[in-house]
């Protein structure tokens, strides 16, 4: 059984699929692996760590591709990469299944079995391999981290003899994973902070951090989530009232963070021009769903926007931001699923097509998508 380990093709990626701690496992598992030269420059890990792991170190990705059985990667691999993928192998990603149905067709087509980690289900079983959580993880801790480089103020309250430093007040919109990180460590640095979710079960999150939680609580906020635990769209009277709520609490911020996500549709508008204009001069806004259309009106994907002294943070691949930390997250959750994809009797590639965890994260098999979700419109 052969891995290969390959680099990641778009520029804005730092992240690799694999560390040397993760190779030695897969060597215990008797795999061979094959990291692509320079896969792990960008995280900090040189191909000599990969070698003294174990793995080989292939000049290109055709020789690394070359009698793969697994192929790992952090982004979907371009068509021009499946070219030297054997039909039948396993190619793990993060693959952004929505909306991409030429991709789709391109994986199809190479007759690989496709394997999108972002569809992971969120059972217990699988809280190992939910790089949604490990990145998102990061984002948030990253988020506070970025929008204090760029807020021109000390973060926590200071007493000096030369007078008293206000704490700076953060106002973090949606409590998931990045949320929630957001919210510690925006605490930890001493902020007065608040957030706001439209979930019910976020409340209590909130308030055990020691945020005070924001939101119009009536009885359609009541029922706000679905049984998978994702937010629900609410009606627009809902909206309305909570965009009003919300819109009086962002003028008294001075740093607010968005990071609302609903799978497989835009980012839902959140902080319109208005609200951006009612902050004072100085204020930061982080944008983490600026890649999907952003929550923040203005907010431009990879840039730092200036608006009337108000800047609107919107990077991209923010958990890439902190390379080292959050390839070692995600080769770990990579590792635990293909472990399951392996008979460790044989040492051989095992898929057991009927596991859940297959079922609901596999695209492509024997040349067609095969997940329910991305069939072609007819």
């Amino acid at each position: 059984m052969r891995i290969a380990v390959l680099s990641e093709t778009d520029k804005a990626e730092t992240r690799v699929a694999a560390t040397p701690e993760t190779v030695k496992k897969y060597k215990a598992l008797g795999a061979d692996v094959a990291v692509q030269a320079g896969a792990g420059t960008a995280a900090g890990i040189p191909d000599a760590e990969f070698e003294a792991a174990g793995a080989s170190i292939a000049k290109t990705a055709q020789d690394a591709l070359k009698d793969a059985d697994i192929v790992l990667k952090v982004r979907r691999p371009a068509e021009a990469e499946l070219k030297g993928v054997k039909p039948g192998a396993a190619v793990i990603a993060i693959m952004d299944p929505y909306g991409q149905d030429a991709a789709l067709k391109v994986l199809a087509d190479a007759k690989v079995a496709a394997f999108s980690m972002e569809l992971m289900p969120r059972i217990t079983r699988a809280q190992v391999m939910d790089v949604l959580s490990s990145q998102a993880n990061l984002a948030g801790y990253r988020a506070v981290i970025d929008a204090t480089a760029e807020y021109g103020r000390a973060m926590p309250m200071m007493m000096t003899a030369a007078g008293t430093v206000p704490a700076a007040r953060v106002f973090v919109m949606g409590a998931g994973v990045a949320g929630l990180q957001a919210i510690a460590t925006a605490r930890r640095l001493g902020a007065v902070v608040t957030a706001t979710d439209v979930r019910p079960a976020a409340k209590e999150q909130v308030e055990s951090l020691g945020a005070k939680f924001i939101a119009v609580e009536d009885e359609e906020f009541k029922q706000a989530e679905t049984a998978g635990g994702y937010a629900k769209e609410m009606s627009a009277e809902y909206k309305e009232k909570q965009a009003a709520l919300v819109a009086s609490h962002i003028a008294k911020q001075d740093i607010v963070i968005t990071t609302a996500l609903i799978p497989g549709r835009p980012a839902p508008k959140l902080v319109s021009r208005a609200m951006v204009e009612s902050m004072k001069p100085g204020s930061v806004l982080v944008d983490l769903a600026v890649e999907r259309g952003g929550n923040v009106e203005l907010a431009e994907a990879g840039k730092v926007v200036d608006h009337n002294g108000v800047k609107i943070v919107g990077h991209l691949n923010v958990p890439g931001r902190l390379a080292a930390t959050a390839s070692s997250l995600y080769a770990k959750n990579l590792y635990a699923f293909v472990e399951t994809l392996v008979d460790k009797a044989s040492k051989t590639l095992a898929v057991k097509w009927d596991d859940e965890l297959v079922k609901a994260t596999c695209l492509t098999r024997d040349g067609a998508i095969v997940h329910p979700a991305f069939q072609p419109a007819a």
